[in-house]
C-alpha cells in the first residue's frame, strides 16, 4: 500500500501528540472501523451517537494499525487529541492543503444523482490522471474528512461528494474540501420534512458554492426551476457559471436506445457511449463533460471512459434473470427514492422493452405534510409507462395504492421482509424495478430475487 502519511506528520496534522511509536513510521490508510482496518492504517477512535471507537482500540493494534487516535484511555501506540472527530477534520483540511494549486478538486452534491456521478467523474477523470474520490457515499460530517484524510498528496485530481439533510450542513464541509469545481446535479423535492420549500433545498444545496476557490466553476443544471437562485447563489461567491442541459453550455445532442450518445459541449461536438441509456445517466454525464472541460482536460478521452460506468448496487444497477428458461431484467435502485428520483426510474422502467412491467415500490421518506400527495402523484408516471403491476411496501404507499387502476394493484406488504415471504412471480419477459427509501429496506427483495432468478443460480 501506497504510504500517504508518516506518523509524525499525522500528529502534526491532527494536532496531537504521538506516543509508543517512531515519527517515522509509515501510514499508508486511515480508518474508523476496525472491520475493515488494514495494517498500517490509523485507527481514529470516533466517538459516535452509539458507539465509542475507543471500546475497539485494542482490536485496531492488534490487527496492524500504526496508531490509534484517541482522546482520552491507554493506547500501546497513540496520537492522543482533544476530540477525535475534530483530529480528523484538521487532518482532511492538512491533506487538502498538500496538493498543487493546479489541481482540480471538485464536490458534488444535489437532490439526486451524486453517488453515480462521481462515480462516471472518477473513471472521466483517470482516463489521464491518478483520481482520488470518496469512497461509497462518504458525504456526511465524517465522511468528508475522512475522504480528506485518505488523500495521497500527488493526485493529479480529487472528487468529493457532499450531502445534506438539513441546512447548514454543507458549508463546513465544502471549505474543508476548498473545490475549484463545484457540481449541483438537479434540485428536487427532498428532504421535504426539514425543509419549508424546495426553494429552501436549493439555497441549502447552493452552500456548496460557499468553498470554492478564487476562480473557481460552478456547474448548474440549465433546466431546473430553480436554475436562476442556484446561479445567483454561485455568482455571489464569485464563480463563473456553467450550465448543462437542455439549453445548456453542454447539451446533449442525441440518445439512443443503446446508448450511444453525442454532446455538444461548449460548441465542440462529443461522441461518446454509455451501457446505461437512461436519460438521467445521460444527463449527469454532462456535467462529467463540463468538469473535464472547464479543468483544462481531455474531454475526448474522458468521454470514452464513460463507457466503463455501470450503476452500481442499489443504484439503478440492472440485474439479469433467467426465470423458467427465459430471460427478465431487475433495475436494482432502492438504495433511495424520492419523487424526482422514483420519476426518473418509472422513466427508464418504461423504456426497457418487456412483456410486462412491473414495479415494487417502498415508502419514500422524509417527504413531511405532502408525502400522501407526492406518492399519489407517482400514478400518472406509472400508466404512462406502461406498468402491468405494482406492488407496495410500507405505510405511505398504501396513498398510491388507492390510487392506482384496480387491475395495477399487486401485493401489499408493511415491510419488506414480508413482501419476501410472498415473493412475486418473475416471468420470461419482465422488466422489474424495485424502487424505495433505504429505511425500508427492499435490499432484502432485490436479494430475494436475485437468489432465486439470478443468472449463478439457473
Amino acid at each position: 500500500m501506497k504510504q500517504i502519511w508518516t506518523l509524525g506528520d499525522l500528529a502534526d496534522a491532527a494536532q496531537g501528540r504521538l506516543t509508543g511509536a517512531e515519527r517515522a513510521s509509515p501510514v499508508t490508510g486511515i480508518s474508523i472501523d476496525t472491520r475493515t482496518l488494514l495494517p498500517n492504517d490509523a485507527f481514529f477512535a470516533v466517538v459516535g451517537v452509539s458507539m465509542d471507537g475507543h471500546r475497539f482500540v485494542p482490536n485496531a493494534l492488534a490487527a496492524g494499525a500504526a496508531a490509534a487516535v484517541v482522546s482520552h484511555g491507554e493506547a500501546e501506540r497513540a496520537i492522543v487529541v482533544d476530540d477525535v472527530l475534530a483530529a480528523l477534520e484538521r487532518v482532511g483540511v492538512a491533506a487538502r492543503a498538500r496538493l498543487e494549486p493546479a489541481t482540480p478538486v471538485i464536490a458534488i452534491t444535489g437532490s439526486v444523482g451524486k453517488t453515480g456521478t462521481k462515480e462516471m467523474l472518477r473513471l472521466a477523470f483517470s482516463a489521464e490522471g491518478e483520481v482520488h474520490a470518496s469512497a461509497a457515499s462518504y458525504n456526511n460530517h465524517w465522511g468528508v474528512p475522512l475522504s480528506l484524510a485518505r488523500m495521497p498528496a500527488d493526485v493529479d485530481a480529487a472528487i468529493f461528494e457532499i450531502g445534506m439533510n438539513h441546512a447548514g450542513e454543507i458549508t463546513p464541509l465544502t471549505k474543508m474540501v476548498r473545490p475549484t469545481i463545484a457540481i449541483i446535479t438537479t434540485v428536487a423535492a427532498v428532504h421535504l420534512e426539514f425543509f419549508d420549500s424546495v426553494a429552501g433545498i436549493a439555497d441549502a444545496k447552493a452552500e456548496i458554492f460557499a468553498g470554492l476557490e478564487e476562480g473557481g466553476v460552478a456547474i448548474i443544471p440549465a433546466d431546473n426551476d430553480h436554475t436562476a437562485r442556484l446561479a445567483a447563489a454561485a455568482e455571489a461567491m464569485g464563480a463563473e457559471v456553467v450550465t448543462f442541459g437542455v439549453g445548456g453550455d453542454v447539451s446533449l445532442t442525441s440518445l439512443d436506445a443503446d446508448g450511444a450518445a453525442v454532446a455538444d459541449v461548449f460548441g465542440e461536438t462529443i461522441v461518446f457511449e454509455l451501457a446505461d441509456p437512461a436519460p438521467h445517466v445521460a444527463n449527469n454525464a454532462l456535467a462529467v463533460l463540463a468538469a473535464l472541460s472547464v479543468a483544462g482536460w481531455n474531454v475526448d478521452a474522458g468521454a470514452e471512459a464513460l463507457r466503463e460506468w455501470s450503476a452500481p448496487k442499489g443504484r439503478g444497477r440492472r440485474v439479469r434473470l433467467r426465470p423458467a428458461g427465459g430471460e427478465a431484467v431487475m433495475l436494482d435502485d432502492c438504495f433511495n427514492a424520492n419523487p424526482s428520483s422514483t420519476g426518473a426510474a418509472i422513466a427508464t422502467l418504461g423504456r426497457v422493452p418487456a412483456a410486462r412491467r412491473i414495479a415494487i415500490l417502498g415508502d419514500m421518506r422524509e417527504l413531511g405534510p405532502s408525502a400522501s400527495d407526492l406518492h399519489r402523484g407517482l400514478t400518472p408516471l406509472l400508466v404512462d409507462a406502461d406498468v402491468r403491476i405494482v406492488h407496495t411496501v410500507g405505510e405511505m404507499t398504501k396513498h398510491l395504492r388507492d390510487a392506482l387502476p384496480f387491475e395495477m394493484r399487486g401485493l401489499h406488504a408493511a415491510t419488506a421482509a414480508e413482501l419476501v415471504t410472498q415473493l412475486p412471480e418473475v416471468e420470461p419477459g419482465d422488466a422489474i424495478l424495485v424502487k424505495g427509501s433505504k429505511a425500508v429496506g427492499l435490499g432484502a427483495v432485490v436479494e430475494a430475487i436475485e437468489e432465486r432468478y439470478g443468472l449463478n443460480n439457473v
